[in-house]
Order: C-alpha cells, then sequence, then structure tokens
C-alpha cells in the first residue's frame, strides 16, 4: 500500500470516530419525547431549549428526568462505542456527540447547551471525573437552586478535576468543552449578573424586585370637611 493509502486510512479512523459521536450526539431527545407525550414543539415553549431543564417547563417532571439521562447517555454510549470500535479514539467522539447536541444539522444547528451530554462523556472518559462533575452539579443545583449556574459550574470543574487525577490528555478538550457550554449560558450569564435568573421550581428570580403595585401603601387620607367662611 503506497503512502496515499495509508494517509487515508489514518484520517479514515478519526473522522469515523468523530461522525459516530456526533450522530449519536444530535439525537434530540427532548424534543422527541416531548413530542411523543403530547407536550408539543419543546422549542416553542420557555427558552426554546431542546434540553432537560426546558423539558421540565412542561411540567412533566418524569420526561425532564428522562431527557437528562438520554442526554448523558448518548455522550457515554458514543465514547464507549468508538473505544471499542477504534481503541484511543474515544476522546474524538466525546468531542463529536458534545457537538453534535448543541449543534445538530436537523435542527439546523440549534441544540442544547451541553450540560447533560458533557456529564455522559466526562463519564466515559474517566469515572472520577464525570463523578466530581456530578458532584459539583447537584451541590450547587441544591445549595442555589439556578439551573444555569449549577450547570456551568459541574462544566468548569471537568477541566480541573482531570488534571487533579492526572489525566492531562483531557484538560484541552474538556476546557475547550466547558468553554462552548459557557458560550451557549450568554443569555443566562446576562440574568444571572443582573440577578433575574429564574429558580429551579419556580419563576422567583435570584434577587428580589420591586414591589407589586397593590402592596404599595394607599395614598394619604385627606380631610375633605370643608372650612366654613368668616361672614366678613
Amino acid at each position: 500500500m503506497g503512502d496515499a493509502g495509508q494517509t487515508e486510512i489514518l484520517w479514515a479512523v478519526p473522522a469515523a470516530a468523530l461522525l459516530i459521536g456526533y450522530l449519536l450526539g444530535s439525537i434530540p431527545f427532548g424534543l422527541l419525547l416531548t413530542r411523543a407525550a403530547g407536550a408539543g414543539d419543546l422549542r416553542s415553549l420557555g427558552s426554546g431549549n431542546i434540553g432537560a431543564t426546558n423539558v421540565l417547563r412542561t411540567g412533566r417532571k418524569g420526561l425532564a428526568a428522562a431527557t437528562l439521562l438520554l442526554d448523558a447517555l448518548k455522550g457515554a454510549g458514543a465514547v464507549w462505542l468508538v473505544a471499542w470500535l477504534f481503541p484511543g479514539d474515544g476522546p474524538l467522539a466525546a468531542a463529536g456527540a458534545f457537538l453534535g447536541h448543541c449543534y445538530p444539522v436537523w435542527l439546523r444547528f440549534n441544540g442544547g447547551k451541553g450540560v447533560a451530554t458533557l456529564l455522559g462523556v466526562a463519564l466515559a472518559l474517566d469515572w472520577r471525573v464525570g463523578g466530581t462533575y456530578a458532584a459539583v452539579w447537584l451541590a450547587m443545583l441544591a445549595a442555589m437552586r439556578v439551573s444555569s449556574l449549577a450547570g456551568m459550574t459541574a462544566a468548569a470543574s471537568a477541566p480541573v478535576s482531570s488534571a487533579v487525577f492526572d489525566r492531562f490528555e483531557l484538560v484541552l478538550l474538556l476546557l475547550a468543552l466547558a468553554l462552548i457550554v459557557l458560550w451557549k449560558h450568554a443569555a443566562n450569564i446576562g440574568r444571572l449578573v443582573d440577578g433575574t435568573e429564574p429558580r429551579v421550581g419556580g419563576s422567583m428570580p435570584m434577587t428580589p424586585g420591586p414591589p407589586p403595585v397593590d402592596d404599595a401603601p394607599p395614598p394619604a387620607q385627606t380631610d375633605a370637611t370643608p372650612v366654613p367662611r368668616s361672614p366678613l
């Protein structure tokens, strides 16, 4: 086999790893589940996002939990499948699955924000990194009850924990994916700064706004008794 043929094979395997990851990651489980359950088009609800947090706005907690689980599993599954087919190329599948979720071609590249899928790929790449990610996510969610803040903090923990656990070959990949998570949360970051980001389980912002008009104090009463005029 000539050099050209060897070069084609060298490129074919990474390309296949990326493509498999992308195709699995691009399955929009949130959209499919809500449509199958008769909850309508998820993209016309709330933030328009296809992730679990927006599914929760339908009032279907079971659907939201299923979406989170499936979005994580498709990321992990892509890594495991490619690692079995092409040993050593799991990180490429991780990148492909994450990008497929965030930018699916089927939805005109308008996908989710990647928090659950990043959890899945982190668990598949190194269970310690994924476990740290899940712990940070749950701890922040329990403490602050703000989904976006919990997800961004968890994503930021991935490259840090990979360095702590001596998986330095994963640091740049997880850092890049975490930055994409932050980019996809740009609007949420703006609301966090303004103190208007809603909490999980309600629409109350993180900081209270001005009191409603109905709670304003009543106007001062004036004495309407006429003052008698002097006969002069």
